[in-house]
């Protein structure tokens, strides 16, 4: 299914009638990289607590939860499935070996700022667990991160829907939270390719090509 048919309403609906549950799974299979908008999910429970139709806390727990749990699955399938499996689902995107090598090399070096920040990212919050594990990045330090992150970016999408909710309608407020992280997925992705064309122009500039 993809996001496109997941409309507000319906997330709506199955959070008024499966309550905690809806958003604690909803955000758990999110990170095990299936195409549903946990942070939509967390944003709809939020404005529910802030209705008081769910409490609060117990919001936060589901989201915080969710995320720390299909973090830590996803490390582990990171883990185990290795190299291969990115150069598997990197061939599906027609991006090359040697392109994810860099990607990799990048990731080594900022493993933890990308856990803890790629929570707030629906790209990466699919895939940086994943790529914690075929670094090898050390779990302990892995799940310090994920949860940190999950804390913080729960607590705020809670907090943001609970009081936001009583001042402007719901959809208004997915529609602006989806635009900030757009424009967080656009900056993050110029951080990322910008040093790796640069570095590549520098070694072609080196080899004496055009």
């Amino acid at each position: 299914m993809s996001l496109e048919l997941i409309s507000l309403e319906n997330i709506q609906e199955v959070a008024h009638r499966y309550g905690y549950w809806a958003i604690f799974l909803g955000i758990l299979l999110e990170n095990l990289g299936l195409p549903l908008p946990g942070e939509t999910v967390t944003l709809v429970g939020g404005f529910l607590s802030g209705s008081n139709e769910l409490n609060f806390w117990l919001v936060l727990s589901d989201a915080i939860m969710g995320a720390v749990i299909g973090g830590t699955c996803g490390y582990w399938i990171g883990r185990v499935s290795g190299w291969p499996f990115l150069v598997k689902v990197g061939s599906i995107f027609r991006i090359s070996e040697v392109r994810l090598l860099k990607i990799k090399e990048q990731f080594s070096q900022n493993a933890s700022k990308t856990v803890f920040f790629g929570r707030f990212l629906a790209l990466l919050r699919v895939f940086a667990a994943p790529l914690a594990g075929i670094v090898e990045m050390p779990f302990g330090k892995f799940f310090l991160y994920n949860l940190l992150g999950a804390v913080a970016w729960a607590s705020l999408m809670v907090t943001l829907a609970f009081f936001a909710g009583k001042i402007i309608s719901l959809e208004q407020l997915v529609a602006w939270v989806g635009k900030f992280a757009i424009a967080a997925l656009l900056i993050m992705t110029g951080l990322i390719v910008v040093p790796l064309w640069l570095e590549s122009r520098q070694i072609k500039e080196a080899n004496g090509e055009e």
